[in-house]
């Protein structure tokens, strides 16, 4: 059923506030991280650089996330009507829009984006030398990125170049296997509307095929590390939706060869498969970007409240030193700083326990402590801190 001017009109209005608040989300993420890494560097909190740590990666995430917004606002019809953008395009120029944006989404900013929610998963699972505390982990892994993604990249590419010579040679094959550009209806505008071709979603299937499996062997291996419930929480939503969203994805893509652009059907698939990774990317967004950044400034926060009860306990042990003092009294009660700092109730500090190489527990845990630790930190009944399970590396470091 051809879908109406208003409807169509709707969906790519629909898409476009979509994707601007997916990328309102990811800069308000970006300000953030750099505020935490900001206040780490300024105020001393080196014991947080491990959480810290992936900052650049995570960003890399984000502007993965905003570029393949940016895709999908360019694929909409919406935008080659009459008096709009790409009107002004020629019907080559059009077309040749459309091929770049299965080579750039689907080859390039859909198989970065998972692969550095990968790569954030697995840096728990690496050693403490090699991991996050190394200085040259966000480049590494960074470089691993992309050239992970070369090979998608050049497959799609070549099955756009090669897409219109193998439809000729194999006339048996039909066209929406290859086909990236259908023509408008005959009463609507003369413009070229972006299709998927089947060859392309099949690729991106084996992708997605590939990285399922790993992620769930993945998620696997970070429970076993993790020992908070709260962040056991985390994990399987991440993992599940991931698992669930990628997948799904590319059957709605891979269904929307059985109808053509400015029908109903393929609006709706289309429309359904650009919200799924919406989703997907606004839920790894919040997980592996909002919330550890929001974690080590609560921790941070922590610090600063220790800090002023600090001032106040001095304050209190001045005056009773004074009081002692004046009225000679050898057996009155003092307040003790030491005592204090010995006090090891491992308030503001966050634990975790450490394993060998070969998977098994070596019986003791890594302790990240931000301060002394004293009685008053926290009142009783707080939620407890949250962290990341950390490897030792080879030598022994952290045990």
């Amino acid at each position: 059923m051809p879908l109406t001017r208003y409807s169509a009109e709707a969906f790519g209005v629909l898409t476009i506030c979509l994707v601007a608040l997916l990328i309102l989300l990811g800069l308000v993420c970006i300000a953030y991280s750099f505020y935490l890494r900001s206040r780490v560097l300024r105020q001393g909190f080196i014991q947080l650089t491990y959480f810290s740590g992936p900052w650049i990666i995570r960003i890399t995430f984000i502007l993965f996330a905003i570029w393949w917004g940016f895709g999908e606002i360019i694929r909409l019809n919406f935008l080659r009507r009459q008096g709009r953008v790409l009107n002004a395009l020629n019907l080559k120029w059009q077309e040749n829009v459309c091929k770049c944006y299965i080579v750039s989404n689907l080859g390039f900013a859909e198989p970065c984006l998972f692969l550095t929610l990968v790569f954030l998963l697995r840096a728990p699972l690496q050693s403490m030398d090699t991991g996050i505390l190394s200085r040259k982990w966000n480049g590494k892994m960074a470089g691993y990125i992309l050239l992970y993604c070369f090979p998608v990249f050049v497959l799609q590419l070549i099955l756009i170049l090669i897409g219109p010579a193998l439809h000729k040679d194999r006339r048996d094959l039909p066209s929406y296997f290859t086909r990236t550009v259908a023509r408008g209806m005959p009463n609507s505008d003369d413009i070229a509307l972006c299709a998927y071709p089947l060859l392309n979603t099949i690729l991106l299937g084996l992708f997605a095929t590939i990285l399922t499996a790993y992620l769930f062997w993945l998620g696997r291996q970070i429970l076993k590390l993790v020992i908070n419930k709260g962040l056991q929480k985390r994990v399987y939503t991440l993992i599940l939706s991931v698992t669930t969203f990628l997948p799904l994805r590319v059957l709605l893509l891979g269904l929307s060869v059985l109808s053509t652009p400015e029908q109903f059907l393929f609006e709706a698939l289309a429309f359904s498969a650009f919200v799924v990774l919406l989703c997907c990317a606004g839920l790894c967004i919040c997980i592996l970007v909002y919330c550890p950044v929001a974690d080590c400034l609560a921790l941070g926060n922590l610090h600063d409240l220790e800090a002023r009860r600090r001032v106040v306990l001095d304050d209190q042990n001045d005056t009773v030193s004074l009081i002692a003092n004046q009225s000679h009294l050898e057996g009155s009660v003092g307040i003790s700083p030491e005592r204090n700092s010995d006090a090891s109730t491992k308030r503001g500090s966050i634990s975790f326990r450490t394993y060998a190489r070969d998977g098994t527990s070596t019986g003791a845990f890594v302790e990240l402590s931000l301060f002394s630790p004293s009685r008053d930190v926290s009142p009783p009944g707080s939620p407890p801190l949250l962290g990341w399970p950390m490897r030792p590396s080879a030598d022994g470091y952290g045990q």
